[in-house]
């Protein structure tokens, strides 16, 4: 039988636990940069979403229909002077609608067309904003040309091995907006 001294003096078993303890440090870190990695790209995939869309809303009929009225006008000395900015009021809907003549199969052309580039797009993460900002003028046909602004809001990060070993499940990822003069506001996309 061994002594009890000769336990203290082993070292069979350290290099075991060396290699337990640098391991599990170098597999968290490894994991880390993959799970941030794929934030990066999260981040990326929504801005483009967001550039699309708000190329899309410029150049397609607007989501709240209410705006191709806005450059009416019954004083014919207005008729054909230039807008000004904030000349009309700023529509701003979402695609639960929130705005004034809400038309869901634009909001959906423009949200389809957003969706391949970030697939855990909800219709509720959408906000697009219409200004007025001076250009067009009164009496235009088509309406005014305003600013489109499309925007993200409520999205999070998606972590796959960071939210189980830290627990960072709900990193809210940065509001996103693009902005894009209108351009013909036309009925339907090419």
């Amino acid at each position: 039988m061994r002594q009890p001294n000769d336990f203290r003096k082993d070292e069979g078993g350290a290099a075991m636990v060396e290699m337990t303890i640098a391991l599990t440090l170098l597999l968290t870190l490894t994991l880390g940069f993959v799970d941030f990695g794929y934030a990066f790209y999260q981040w990326n995939a929504a801005n483009k979403a967001v550039q699309v869309g708000a190329r899309t809303a410029a150049v397609s009929s607007p989501v709240s229909t209410s705006l191709a009225s806005a450059a009416n006008t019954a004083d014919s000395a207005l008729a054909g002077t230039a807008m000004g900015s904030g000349s009309f009021p700023t529509y701003s809907c979402t695609g639960a609608g929130g705005c004034a003549r809400f038309s869901q199969a634009n909001f959906d052309t423009i949200y389809n067309r957003m969706v391949p580039f970030f697939p855990r797009l909800q219709p509720a993460n959408v906000r697009i904003t219409y200004t007025a900002t001076g250009l067009g003028y009164w009496g235009r046909p088509g309406g005014p040309v305003p600013t489109v602004t499309v925007s993200l809001e409520g999205l999070t990060f998606q972590f796959f091995f960071l939210s189980g070993l830290l627990g960072l499940n709900n990193i809210t990822m940065p509001s996103m907006l693009s902005t894009v003069t209108g351009e013909d506001l036309k009925s339907t996309w090419p």
